[in-house]
């Protein structure tokens, strides 16, 4: 059979696109079967079915068919599942004591630990260092009580806690650093009680981050400042001792003198009485 030439220099006519293509009726079952298992299935409801079934037969070409079946899944592609097992959850810290003793020695507390809503912290010429960057807060805001003498308290958080100090500080003093964070809900730490020759330096440092030289010589100037208060406190107990040794001196001599006159007007009476 001869073809009819195409004219010289004219391009062949453009296939059709398979969407455009004419569906057939067997089309039309393949989809309305599709449709019936997703009413069985629970993913249309019997409203949805019956419009969409509407549509498959009065469908002429496979584009008005695809609309149908697009948000329902494929036969042969793998349906998604629902995971409705809950994300484990890491269990929460074991207690520890709410109150830290150190006395002429050092406690620390780190890694993951639970913090009560009030924890204690008693330090007598020693030293103790908390670290609160893996430590689990038992509510929103928890107290930390320091009673410190002639020795000093290191702590470390991570970004976003809010450190309040309100404590009462007597030659020694808080040093705290800057908000980082202006959220309202952020965790705070709120630090009472009292500092005697003493100190409580904070840090904010993330997770892993070390502590830098300045830092270490920073902890070295304040052991230094704290042995000098220290000697100038003994200085202060000496002279006071010495002072109290002086005027008991006094009043012991001023309680003999009084004797003494007292005998003298005595023996005086008795000469005048005879």
């Amino acid at each position: 059979m001869n073809l009819p030439e195409q004219p010289s220099g004219s391009e062949p006519p453009a296939r059709p696109s398979p969407a455009s293509m004419r569906a057939s009726d067997a089309d039309r079952d393949e989809v309305a079967d599709r449709l019936r298992e997703a009413l069985a299935e629970g993913r249309l409801t019997p409203e949805e079915h019956a419009e969409r079934i509407d549509v498959v037969y009065n469908a002429k070409t496979y584009a008005e068919l695809e609309p149908v079946l697009s948000d329902l899944p494929s036969q042969h592609a793998p349906q998604p599942r629902v995971d409705l097992r809950k994300e484990q959850v890491p269990a929460p810290p074991s207690p520890q004591s709410p109150r830290l003793v150190a006395v002429f020695s050092g406690v620390e507390r780190k890694g993951r630990w639970l913090v009560e809503p009030t924890t204690t912290v008693t330090c007598v010429f020693g030293g103790v260092e908390l670290d609160f960057r893996q430590a689990v807060l038992s509510r929103g805001e928890v107290t930390l009580s320091v009673t410190c003498v002639f020795g000093g308290v290191d702590i470390v958080v991570p970004p976003g806690v809010r450190v309040v100090g309100s404590n009462f500080a007597v030659f020694g003093g808080t040093d705290l650093p800057e908000d980082d964070t202006t959220d309202p809900d952020a965790p705070v730490i709120k630090l009472t009680g009292m500092l005697l020759f003493g100190g409580i330096s904070v840090a904010r440092r993330a997770v892993g981050e070390k502590r830098g030289r300045s830092r270490n010589r920073e902890r070295h100037q304040l052991h230094r400042e704290h042995q000098e208060l220290h000697r100038q406190h003994q200085e202060l107990r000496r002279e006071h001792h010495e002072e109290m040794r002086r005027l008991h001196r006094e009043r012991r001599g001023e309680r003999r003198d009084a004797r003494r006159d007292r005998l003298r007007e005595l023996r005086d009476e008795r000469h005048h009485g005879r």
